[in-house]
């Protein structure tokens, strides 16, 4: 049974979400081209201004926060200054810096953007893909194993850089299921069947197929619950949560199986939408929403932040607001 909306937004604001992955900086760097490089047939950006944002898992903590929970960080990063901004960033934004493990081997993160105009130029990583060190997964599997029994959901955020192995996934997973603390995942391809028993999967259709390893239809009828009911029994899931993008989202999650359409918004930038999704479906399974509703919500704070430019956290009045005029 749903908890009337106005009670369930209420109810997020008691929620403590804990976010494990990989938590990075977004750097941008705008400026504008005058001239070509008399070094090289490269356009000279003249810079304007520079910013950085929370990236990767950071962004899921920003959604997790905006529902109004709170919502704590458990990640790996570097001693660099990279790492420093990164810890400043989560501070500045009142975020929950106390599974916060830092590095001395380990770079942190960055995807800087170089921006001319309204074109982006170039992108540059600076990054690792490498596993943590054995005594860094070990420590991050205790403060997870530490902050777990305090939250009421934990968020697996996934971006393959090497802080989320199979061990500390197995780990992890199973001291959470036996403190009755659900697991919702958001996994990429490196660990996508790793995440076996947790509570609440969610790939998009991309990943589907590529994990699996199969190709179907999609908009076939029987196909997409067919390949679904396989990823359950073969990763012995208690439910999954499929982003479709424009075909919206199908859930299968305590014995219901509901697809929705997506909603027709003006679409600005995708970005970032994925992970207001886990965002919310977190918070509705810790509070034992319905298939339908955890999927409705979900769905439509996909919908609403794909309206604005760039990456921007979920507006929780303007959701409470489309959610009951739409009677999720």
């Amino acid at each position: 049974m749903n908890t009337p909306l106005s009670d369930l937004f209420a109810q997020f604001n008691n929620l403590r979400v804990l976010v494990i992955g990989d938590v990075m900086l977004d750097a941008y760097v705008w400026g504008r081209v005058d001239r070509i490089s008399p070094e090289a047939p490269v356009p000279v950006v003249t810079v304007n201004r520079r910013e950085v944002r929370l990236g990767g898992a950071g962004n899921v903590l920003l959604n997790v926060q905006a529902l109004g929970a709170e919502a704590i960080a458990c990640s790996v990063i570097g001693t660099d200054m990279a790492g420093d901004q990164l810890r400043q960033q989560l501070l500045e934004r009142g975020l929950n810096c106390e599974g916060l493990i830092r590095s001395e081997s380990r770079i942190t993160t960055i995807k800087e953007r170089i921006i001319a105009g309204s074109q982006q130029v170039v992108r540059v990583d600076t990054e690792t893909d490498r596993y943590i060190s054995d005594t860094e997964r070990t420590q991050l599997v205790a403060m997870a194993k530490s902050l777990i029994p305090d939250c009421q959901v934990v968020i697996f955020e996934d971006y393959d850089k090497g802080v989320l192995s199979r061990e500390a996934i197995a780990e992890i997973t199973a001291f959470a299921n036996a403190q009755n603390v659900p697991t919702v995942v958001d996994p990429k391809k490196r660990h996508f069947l790793d995440y076996e028993h947790t509570t609440l999967f969610k790939p998009n259709l991309k990943e589907l197929k590529e994990g699996l390893k199969v190709d179907f239809n999609v908009d076939e009828p029987g196909e997409l619950t067919r390949v679904v009911d396989e990823l359950k029994t073969r990763m012995q899931l208690s439910g999954t949560l499929i982003t479709l993008s424009e075909r919206g989202v199908y859930i299968d999650f305590n014995g219901e199986q509901v697809k929705l359409p997506a909603h027709i918004r003006k679409i600005s930038d995708v970005s970032g939408a994925g992970d207001t999704v886990i965002s919310i479906a977190a918070c509705c399974v810790a509070l034992r929403q319905s298939p339908l509703r955890i999927a409705g919500l979900s769905n439509l704070g996909g919908g609403l932040v794909c309206e604005s430019v760039g990456v921007v956290p979920i507006d929780k009045n303007r959701l409470f607001d489309e959610a009951i005029r739409l009677a999720i």
